[in-house]
């Protein structure tokens, strides 16, 4: 199964601000594009559902950005997926019709996997991938320039 690019943005902008030393620090929509190289349009779409979800905290205003709502380990990656993720479903039968809809036993299989695939995902949490946060951030293109420069 692969996710889709959403909610594959989304747990790399988590990632992001959880791997942060100061984790109380706002960041904005400018910063995260810097670093990921992203549209702001869409990286402003996922902060905006984050946000809704209550992952994150945003604050509007000249001085405002966004930063984590909760620990990150209170953030299960399997609810995480499932409420970015449009559609857990590995196949669509119904579009176009297949023939073998009735008698298939591909989708149980199919449907099995993606189970399967979930009960890891809620096994683990934010906090279990950003273990290494310092080697993450270190991955990551030099931020020496001023975000408000790039706002």
């Amino acid at each position: 199964m692969q996710l889709t690019r959403y909610t594959d943005y989304g747990i790399r902008i988590l990632m992001y601000l959880a791997a942060q030393p100061k984790r109380e620090t706002l960041f904005r929509i400018a910063e995260v594009t810097t670093v990921f190289e992203l549209s702001s349009n869409h990286v402003a779409k996922i902060i905006h559902h984050l946000g809704k979800l209550g992952y994150i905290q945003t604050i509007r205003g000249k001085s405002g950005g966004f930063k984590l709502a909760v620990k990150a380990a209170d953030i299960n990656l399997g609810k995480l997926v499932g409420e970015l993720e449009p559609s857990l479903a590995p196949v669509n039968c119904t579009e176009p019709y297949c023939r073998f809809t009735p008698a298939c036993s591909l989708k149980g299989i199919l449907a099995e996997a993606v189970a399967a695939y979930m009960a890891v995902l809620n096994k683990c949490t934010l906090a279990d991938i950003v273990k290494n946060a310092d080697e993450l951030m270190d991955t990551l293109p030099d931020m020496s320039i001023s975000v408000l420069e790039l706002s």
